[in-house]
């Protein structure tokens, strides 16, 4: 009589991983993380000096990136860039005592923006299409088309910025810093609503409900 052969254990597999998904932010987080940061600035600067408000400006800009990156679990590449600019410029100012440095962040950040896009519509790849396309998704004309009006609007906020801190004095700067260039900005979106509307994809067609 053989003695059965012994058996080999299986070798273990591990097991696959599944990636952790991504949590929808809620509608208060892109407000806060994008205007909460000025109005700080704001209240800063009438209650104390530029130096003081830039130094919130800049811790409450991280929180702000910190913030968003631990609710949505992915890093938030707008804010990130916008916190590095205020963290450079605004570390400038704090270092030489000289404002010209945080009165140039706004120009320095539209003319990121306006590079980023004219950079995109360059290499054939709209920025704003990943970017916006799942909201309203558009036809590639629409976004070509919007992504170029974008980049010059930024470029126009450049320029104006630098109009305004070199011809005014720090304390119409900072209203125009805080709500003026919101309020462009506002009005610059609604003015691009026919344009979006005119080259919006048709929803697809969901399946019949005979099938």
């Amino acid at each position: 009589m053989t003695d059965p052969k012994p058996t080999r254990p299986e070798p273990t597999r591990p097991k696959p991983t599944r990636p952790e998904p991504t949590r929808t932010a809620p509608p208060w987080l892109k407000p806060t993380v994008d205007y909460g940061p000025l109005l700080v600035f704001l209240a800063f600067y009438f209650t104390t000096d530029l130096l003081t408000a830039t130094a919130a400006l800049i811790a409450v800009t991280v929180l702000a990136v910190v913030l968003a990156l631990w609710i949505e679990r992915r890093v938030p590449w707008m804010p990130v860039v916008t916190a590095a600019v205020v963290g450079v410029f605004g570390g400038l100012t704090l270092w030489s005592g000289d404002e010209t440095f945080i009165k140039m962040k706004p120009t320095v950040i539209q003319l990121l923006f306006a590079a980023v896009l004219l950079g995109g519509l360059a290499l054939g790849r709209p920025v704003l299409k990943p970017l916006l396309g799942a909201a309203w998704p558009m036809d590639d004309l629409g976004w070509r088309r919007l992504s170029l009006r974008f980049a010059v609007f930024f470029l126009i906020m450049a320029a104006l910025n630098e109009a305004v801190w070199r011809t005014q004095t720090t304390d119409v700067w900072v209203l125009f810093k805080v709500f003026g260039l919101f309020g462009l900005t506002l009005l610059f979106v609604l003015a691009q609503v026919p344009l979006m509307t005119r080259h919006r994809l048709p929803e697809a067609a969901g399946p019949s409900e005979h099938e």
